[in-house]
C-alpha cells in the first residue's frame, strides 16, 4: 500500500461520487487539434460542448455504484445484453462469464468474445489480454498468471469474480462495431465508462500530450471516428489495496470510436508498491453503438 499524506485521503474519499462537466482547466481535457505549435486552448473549437463526467472512488463497490448507475442512465437504459443491432440503451461487459466462473483465460488480442455481440472489441500492444480473479480457481488467478502471490490481496473485483487486464503492456484499446455484424462494420458510442482496481497514484497534471496529467497513473482518452482525440481524463485514485474508481464520459451523440486505456504506470507483474502502482480493470459500459455513415 502507498503512503500519502492525510489530506491526500480526504481529497480522495470526498470523490466518492461525482457527476459534471469537466471544465477544460481542470485534469480532464477535450481536445480537437488543428495546428501542431498551437496551445490546447487555441485548439479548442469554441464551439465545443464537454461531456458529461461520471468520476468516483472508494474503498469497496458500493463506494462508485451511484455514479455507475447514473452514468448508465446517462447512456439511456435498458441493458441490451446481446439483443440488436438496436438505437437505444447501453451495452455491459463484466468478464465474469456464465455464473461468474472464476477460470483465467489465456492472453488474446485482439480479444473479440464481445465483437459480435457487444460491438466492442479489444486490443494491446503487449502479449495479450486476459479475464481471471485475483486467485483462486483452476488456474490460481491473476497471481499465478502473473507469478505474484501479492495480487490475492492487492485486487477486489467490483463485480465477482474476474478482472480483465492486458498482459506484457498496462495499454487496452477498445474499437466498436455494430453488434451483429461481427465486426464488418465500425460504429461509434455516445460515451464509455471503466471500472478500476487499486489506482493508488493521485490525480495530478502531467506528462501527457497537453501536460494535463503528471503524477497519475491511469489514464483514459477518447478518440473519434477520423482519429481525433476528443477527451482525455487521469481516473481518481483510491489509496489501498483494492480500491475501486470510475470514469466515463457521455456525449450528446455517438460520436466516440475507439477509447485507449493506460492502466496503472507499468504492465501487471511487479509488486504495487511506491515505485509502481499496478492497476487491474472491471466492468465497461458504453453507449449502443451506430453504424457509421
Amino acid at each position: 500500500m502507498k503512503k500519502y499524506m492525510i489530506a491526500a485521503f480526504v481529497a480522495i474519499f470526498g470523490l466518492l461520487s461525482i457527476v459534471m462537466p469537466i471544465r477544460l482547466d481542470q485534469t480532464a481535457h477535450a481536445q480537437d487539434y488543428t495546428r501542431e505549435d498551437s496551445t490546447t486552448e487555441d485548439r479548442t473549437p469554441k464551439d465545443f460542448v464537454a461531456p458529461a463526467v461520471f468520476q468516483a472512488a472508494g474503498p469497496d463497490a458500493a463506494s462508485i455504484q451511484s455514479s455507475i448507475d447514473s452514468f448508465r442512465a446517462a447512456l439511456g437504459n435498458p441493458n441490451n445484453g446481446n439483443a440488436g443491432p438496436l438505437t437505444t440503451g447501453h451495452r455491459e461487459i463484466n468478464w465474469d462469464g456464465i455464473g461468474g466462473t472464476l477460470v483465467t483465460t489465456d492472453p488474446v488480442t485482439p480479444f473479440n468474445t464481445f465483437l459480435n455481440t457487444r460491438g466492442s472489441q479489444f486490443t494491446t500492444p503487449g502479449i495479450g489480454l486476459s479475464q481471471g480473479p485475483p486467485s483462486g480457481g483452476p488456474q490460481g488467478g491473476l497471481a499465478v498468471l502473473f507469478n505474484n502471490p501479492t495480487y490475492a490481496t492487492t485486487f477486489k473485483a467490483f463485480s465477482p469474480f474476474r478482472l480483465f487486464t492486458p498482459v506484457g503492456s498496462n495499454i487496452t484499446n477498445a474499437l466498436f462495431f455494430l453488434p451483429g455484424s461481427n465486426g464488418t462494420m465500425p460504429a461509434t458510442v455516445k460515451g464509455f465508462g471503466a471500472v478500476f482496481n487499486d489506482v493508488d497514484q493521485p490525480d495530478g497534471s502531467g506528462p501527457s500530450q497537453d501536460k494535463s496529467n503528471r503524477g497519475a497513473s491511469t489514464l483514459i482518452e477518447f478518440f473519434g471516428a477520423d482519429g481525433q482525440l476528443l477527451f482525455s481524463s487521469s481516473v481518481p485514485a483510491s489509496p489501498g489495496d483494492g480500491g475501486q474508481s470510475f470514469f466515463g464520459i457521455v456525449f450528446s451523440d455517438a460520436r466516440i470510436a475507439s477509447v485507449r486505456i493506460t492502466a496503472g504506470d507499468v504492465a501487471l507483474g511487479p509488486n504495487d508498491e511506491a515505485k509502481h502502482d499496478i492497476v487491474a480493470m472491471d466492468d465497461f459500459v458504453h453507449g449502443e453503438p451506430q453504424a457509421l455513415p
